[in-house]
């Protein structure tokens, strides 16, 4: 399946990123790493991505502050958490700055590919 969906996936989880861009891109998507919050915004600053796939946790530029910037800018994309914080007061914050999905890590593969699907869908 071929999709023109721009991604950018930003963990500073090595082995993860790499896992999860394999199976993006055999999924069809199209799709750009970062490893961590500031190489994000510099990436944002230079292109657009549909969907924004992001940890919370990085060194120096952490993901809300990412999602802050996001908003600030009225970027015209959409963010979704990927994280293993499972906190619920964080969760709220990551929405109330424009955040449309949080999925807690670990999660399974398909999960992620529904959460990409609903966003792509709206």
């Amino acid at each position: 399946m071929t999709i023109n969906i721009r991604i950018l996936y930003v963990d500073d989880e090595e082995e993860l990123r790499f896992l999860v861009e394999n199976q993006l891109t055999t999924e069809g998507f199209f799709l750009e790493t970062a490893d961590d919050g500031d190489t994000a915004i510099k990436m944002l600053k230079e292109n657009s991505y549909d969907i924004i796939l992001l940890d919370i946790r990085m060194p120096r530029v952490n993901g809300i502050e990412v999602l802050k910037y996001i908003k600030k800018q009225k970027l015209n994309t959409r963010v979704i958490m990927l994280t293993a914080v499972d906190d619920l007061s964080v969760a709220l914050e990551a929405v109330k700055n424009g955040a449309i999905d949080y999925l807690t890590k670990p999660y399974e593969f398909e999960t992620l590919i529904k959460a990409i699907q609903r966003v792509v869908a709206k």
